[in-house]
């Protein structure tokens, strides 16, 4: 299903609306029926095959009004065409490849990975992963390229939220290194040494280990994780502290703010006055916790009864995990989703307090029955069966590719008085809009009224009646295979 269509814009953000509902093909558009072997759609305007299908829900394609162009053969092959980038998967999610003018991709489950950039500026960067034993990446620039055989040798730089990455014969040798600061495991992860940018330390994991730097930073662990000390912060007025003995006690200490639990984790309390006051104690972690302050509650009785409200995010849960509700504010849209057993039902609702008058948006589904879509502005859709879209709500390529295998039931609304329903894969059709009405049968029986006239047709047009207008005689012909829309304004007949 497209995205939201215009007329919203002007009452609800685009960016927080739920803009994307399920594939459909165009509700206002002339339909060819031959199914199972064809079904095509035609622009009313300029007669153009907008979207087919064949082979029940197994072969599609559709062209939008921008010029993209969908490909799909159900569930093997998906192909996407919008202006030069072309996207394709083959097995999703195993094969995925694209490319543009400047750059091309390629990916085996993230597992294999291939890209390219090419640019006029000798800037062209390749890189190759075969994870998680080889890693490349080749620029014209020795400083930012690399080659890395794991576990032989290798170095990684600018990945992984590091500046380098360093192994020999790993895991008896790995260096990290980051903002200065390097960590030489000698084998990883038992023995460790830390240098660089005034950062010093000793650890031989887990017994005990030392680290810091002067004026920012001590930490110092026995037994890990059973007994540690950290500092942070060291040159700040008050420091930041924590303090274990496990199972016995942790404590956290800093600006405003303590924390201790005794019997960890199932015993304890948190206090802040900074920057907001607020107040916590448990009791049997996590089952019971009860606390308050200017921007976050919780009160928490589990698994019957839990309630909590930070920073706006309002969240109740009964007999967990049986019913979930939560509502919240983004700007000038109001959120609220209910969930039962996470994903029998699962709905979601967007509500504009700028105009609260305006219709709401949402999309609802019942697994593994139905899913239901309306954009609050007259487009609505909805399926049965509908067994994947809780499970990739934001996945567009699992709505591609799998969503319409189910789609034994399906109804496209596009604006209040042009829809189209659909039965076994559009086996059994009907569509409406304000001037014309469609209905087939496959290619056994079909009916049709626009401003050309009615026709009535058996064998997609081996037996066929037509007439130009109410009152007027019908006439009767053989392979009658034409088909009757609007051009421009003006009715035509069209073979």
């Amino acid at each position: 299903m497209p995205y939201l269509a215009p007329r919203i814009l002007s009452r609800l953000p685009v960016r927080l609306l739920l803009a994307v509902g399920l594939v459909g093909t165009c509700a206002s558009a002339v339909e060819l029926n031959m199914w199972p072997l064809w079904v095509a759609h035609h622009d009313e305007q300029t007669g153009e095959v907008t979207a087919a299908q064949a082979l029940g829900p197994l072969w599609q394609e559709r062209r939008e009004a921008n010029g993209a162009v969908t490909q799909v053969w159900r569930p093997i092959f998906l192909r996407q065409v919008n202006g030069d980038r072309t996207t394709s998967h083959l097995f999703y999610p195993f094969f995925s490849w694209q490319h543009d003018a400047d750059s091309s991709a390629f990916t085996f489950f993230q597992l294999l990975n291939r890209s390219r950039t090419t640019a006029a500026d000798d800037s062209a960067v390749e890189r190759f992963d075969l994870w998680p034993f080889y890693f490349s990446r080749q620029t014209n620039d020795p400083a930012t390229s690399y080659r890395a055989l794991l576990p032989v040798a290798g170095t990684i730089r600018h990945r992984f939220g590091k500046d380098e990455l360093t192994w020999v014969a790993f895991p008896l040798y790995f260096r990290v290194e980051q903002a200065g600061k390097r960590t030489h495991h000698t084998p990883w992860p038992l023995v460790r040494r830390i240098e660089g940018n005034g950062h010093h330390g000793f650890e031989l994991w887990p017994l005990a280990g030392s680290r810091g730097r002067a004026g920012d930073y001590r930490e110092q662990f026995a037994l890990w994780p059973l007994l540690y000390r950290q500092e942070k912060n060291m040159s700040a007025p008050v420091p930041d502290r924590r303090l274990g003995v496990l199972p016995l006690y942790t404590r956290e200490t800093g600006p405003g703010y303590r924390s201790e639990n005794f019997l960890w984790p199932f015993f304890g309390y948190t206090d802040r006055t900074e920057p907001r006051r607020y107040h916590e104690t448990r009791y049997l972690w996590p089952l019971l916790v009860q606390g308050h302050g200017t921007e976050h509650q919780v009160n928490r009785w589990a698994p019957f009864y839990s309630h909590s409200v930070n920073q706006g995010y309002d969240k109740t849960w009964l007999m967990w995990p049986l019913l979930r509700q939560a509502h919240w504010q983004e700007g000038d849209i109001n959120h609220q989703r209910s969930q039962l057993l996470w994903f029998l039902y699962w709905s979601s609702e967007q509500r504009s307090l700028a105009h609260p008058a305006a219709a709401p948006a949402y999309k609802k589904h019942l697994w593994p029955l139905l899913s239901v879509w309306d954009n609050g502005a007259g487009r609505r859709q909805w399926q049965t069966l509908s067994p994947l879209e809780v499970f990739f709500p934001t996945n567009d390529t699992v709505r591609q590719l799998y969503t319409p295998l189910f789609a034994l039931f399906r109804y496209d609304q596009r604006a209040p008085g042009e829809m189209r329903w659909s039965f076994l894969w559009s086996a059994v059709s009907h569509r409406r809009t304000p001037t014309e009405r469609e209905f087939h049968l496959g290619p056994l029986f079909s009916t049709s009224t626009n401003p050309v006239g009615s026709r009535v047709t058996l064998g997609a047009g081996l037996l066929s009646w037509r007439r130009a207008a109410a009152g007027q005689p019908w006439k009767f012909s053989l392979f009658d295979f034409r088909r009757s829309s609007v051009k421009n304004g003006t009715p035509t007949v069209s073979p």
